[in-house]
């Protein structure tokens, strides 16, 4: 995967990664086409592949912008001044927010090992992003703002588990959307730990 964050001043450039991020997140990785793509972009196939190897280049392209933004919002919300109560009620928003337009298709695709380039980048990020959150909960126990009869690691791997529980057909059946099953994760989550 080439990186074409320079190509963003290019109009069907950016229609072909708008659309496919869209329609990624309504239908999931695998049932979109480039086909599809193409159509809903109004773009040819040969503009498609002069910027993209395949679907799958695109799709992680997409994914890895959304990642790098969502850790960029998460440092952002970290590094203010207030209490860590304060940046834990931000980071749920931020995680309510990025959620809001995620289908069960998508998050099937994101959490399942269907797609194994998908699957690699998903363990890459998690794995980042887990340490990342773990210190940053250390430092957070060690000021007193989270509680001290809690282990951090406990905590990530609580993490890990949830996510895997985002897959369960039984619970996501449970739930209208992926953002509410996502918002009852999340408010269990945080609000038990501080």
């Amino acid at each position: 995967m080439k990186s074409n964050k320079g190509l963003l001043g290019n109009k069907k450039y950016r229609l072909i990664v708008e659309t496919a991020r869209d329609l990624f997140m309504r239908y999931g990785i695998r049932r979109v086409t480039v086909e599809e793509i193409c159509k809903t972009a109004g773009v040819s196939k040969m503009t498609f592949y002069k910027h993209f190897k395949n679907k799958l280049d695109l799709a992680l392209f997409i994914l890895n912008d959304i990642f790098e933004e969502g850790i960029n919002r998460y440092k952002r919300i970290m590094d203010q001044d207030v209490p860590y109560s304060e940046k834990a009620k931000e980071i749920i928003r931020l995680k309510l927010e990025s959620s809001k337009d995620v289908s069960q298709e998508m998050l099937k695709d994101l959490l399942s090992s269907s797609i194994p380039e998908v699957a690699d980048l998903m363990t890459k990020i998690t794995r980042e992003n887990l340490q990342l959150f773990l210190d940053d909960m250390i430092a957070a126990q060690k000021k007193g703002e989270i509680r001290q009869d809690i282990n951090p690691h406990f905590i990530t791997y609580m993490l890990g588990q949830m996510q895997e529980m985002a897959t369960d057909e039984k619970l996501l059946n449970m739930y209208e959307s992926t953002q509410a099953l996502t918002s009852e994760i999340i408010n269990f989550f945080f609000y038990g730990i501080l």
